[in-house]
């Protein structure tokens, strides 16, 4: 489901990738928002800028710690976490070798088939939910 964009500044961040990260960016972005969905805690997600890229916020609730996408530095796209948290190492070793990881701030795609939904839902669920107490 392609849903509107609120925010000019972010449909136009958005339109400047290149094709392949345009296309990329936006089944993260569905992903992002379809998770947001399935998990009512999180409650309404904002769509904003943030370091110039589409950055995605749990402004209501606070539950969630901040995603980003955006470019990677040699090519393709990337899903960015705050690099203070342990949303991508967490990631990175629940599916150890089967992701492009940078660090502990992103997970790169070089093409389209490179996201798996199944996997990145989990990662993406973390993050939105990294502030709420966990038993």
């Amino acid at each position: 489901m392609i849903r509107p964009f609120a925010n000019d500044q972010v449909k136009a961040a958005f339109e400047a990738f290149p094709p392949d990260g345009y296309e990329m960016g936006m089944i993260l972005r569905d992903l992002i928002f379809s998770v947001a969905w399935d998990t009512p805690e999180v409650g309404k997600i904002e769509e904003t800028l943030k370091w110039g890229q589409p950055s995605y916020l749990t402004p209501e609730t606070k539950s969630g710690s901040t995603l980003r996408i955006g470019m990677a530095k040699n090519g393709g796209a990337a899903l960015f976490a705050h690099c203070a948290t342990d949303i991508i190492s967490t990631y990175a070793s629940t599916f150890p070798g089967t992701d492009q990881i940078e660090g502990n701030r992103a997970v790169i795609f070089t093409t389209p088939d490179d996201i798996v939904p199944l996997r990145l839902r989990l990662l993406i669920y973390h993050a939105l939910t990294y502030h709420l107490k966990r038993p």
